[in-house]
C-alpha cells in the first residue's frame, strides 16, 4: 500500500526529509507552553510563524492532553480553537489539523476551515466522531493510547510495545475503512508518552519500519516531552536540542511526519543532515555549488 496522504484536496507523498508539523496550544495549561498563546491573535501569529519558519501543517489544540491534565468542556474548547482556525484560515493557505478527540469540536473546526482531525484516542473515545470524520474529507490521524490522559502513565504495561501497537494499526485500518473512510486519508500515530514509559518510547522510536508495515504514513509526536528527561535530564524549556536529535534518527528511518514546537531548530537540522546524507550518496555532485 502507498503511504502517499489524501485528503481534502490536499496530497502528501512520502519525500525525502519528514513534513513537519508545528504545534499551536491554544491552552492556559500544556505541558510546554501552556498560556503563552492563550489568546486568540497571539495564536494565529504565532501559527503564522510557525509557517514563515517552514511548517506544512498546522496542529491546534485547545485542552491539554498531559498526563494527568483535567478535560474541558465542548463549549470551551471551541471558544479556543474556533476563532484561531477562521483567522489562520483566512490569512493562510497552510493544511489545518483540529487536535481534538471530540466530535462536536471537529466538525465545528472542519466548518471553520481545519482539512486534518488528529485525534489521540484513534476515534475511539467519542462514538460520533468516526461519522465526522466518514462524511467530510479530512485527513485523519490516528493515535495510540492506553488508557486515558488522566491514567495513562499509571504504570503502563506491555509485553511487546512495539507489536502490539503495530497490531493496533492493522486492525484500526481495517475498522476505519469498513467504516467509509478511506485508507488514503489515514495516518498513524504511535503516541509517544501516552501510556508509555520512557523505555516503552524509546523501542517506538527505534522500529519505525514495523509501523511503516501498516502501508501507512507514520507521525510521531516526540518535541520536549517527559521521557527525554531520562536521556538528559533537562527541563522541559531546555529540551529541543534532545528533540532535534530524535527527529535526526527519526528522519533516518523513513518516518513521515514530525510534530514539533521549534520548527526552524528541526527544519534546519534536517536539511543539513539531508545535505550531509545526498552528498554521501552522489559523491560527484556538489549540492552547495
Amino acid at each position: 500500500m502507498s503511504r502517499v496522504w489524501k485528503f481534502a484536496n490536499i496530497e502528501f507523498h512520502p519525500g525525502e526529509l519528514p513534513l513537519i508539523m508545528g504545534i499551536v496550544n491554544v491552552t492556559p495549561d500544556s505541558f510546554s507552553d501552556g498560556g503563552q498563546f492563550f489568546e486568540t491573535e497571539l495564536a494565529v501569529q504565532h501559527a503564522l510563524s510557525l509557517v514563515e519558519q517552514g511548517a506544512q501543517i498546522i496542529d491546534i489544540g485547545g485542552e491539554s492532553t498531559r498526563p494527568g491534565a483535567e478535560s474541558v468542556t465542548v463549549e470551551d474548547e471551541i471558544h479556543r480553537v474556533i476563532p484561531v482556525i477562521e483567522a489562520l484560515a483566512r490569512q493562510s493557505s497552510i493544511p489545518i489539523s483540529i487536535d481534538t478527540y471530540k466530535a462536536t469540536v471537529a466538525r465545528r473546526a472542519l466548518d471553520a476551515g481545519a482539512t486534518i482531525v488528529n485525534d489521540i484516542s484513534g476515534l475511539n473515545f467519542d462514538k460520533e466522531m468516526l461519522a465526522v470524520c466518514r462524511d467530510s474529507d479530512a485527513g485523519v490521524i490516528c493515535m495510540h493510547i492506553q488508557g486515558t490522559p488522566q491514567t495513562m502513565q499509571n504504570e503502563p504495561r506491555y509485553s511487546d510495545v512495539v507489536t502490539e501497537i503495530s497490531g493496533y494499526f492493522k486492525q484500526r485500518l481495517e475498522e476505519l475503512v469498513k467504516s467509509g473512510i478511506a485508507a488514503e486519508r489515514i495516518v498513524f500515530d504511535p503516541g509517544i508518552g501516552f501510556g508509555k514509559t520512557a523505555l516503552h518510547n524509546l523501542e517506538i522510536l527505534s522500529h519505525i519500519s514495523r509501523f511503516h508495515e501498516v502501508g501507512r504514513p507514520v507521525l510521531i509526536g516526540h518535541s520536549r516531552k517527559r521521557f527525554l528527561a531520562k536521556v538528559i535530564d533537562r527541563q522541559v524549556d531546555e529540551r529541543t536540542f534532545a528533540s532535534v536529535g530524535i527527529s535526526i534518527a527519526l528522519a533516518v528511518q523513513g518516518t513521515d511526519i514530525l510534530r514539533v514546537h521549534d520548527v526552524t531548530a528541526h527544519r534546519d537540522a534536517l536539511i543539513a543532515w539531508h545535505t550531509v546524507r545526498k552528498t554521501q550518496l552522489h559523491e560527484d555532485s556538489h549540492p552547495l555549488g
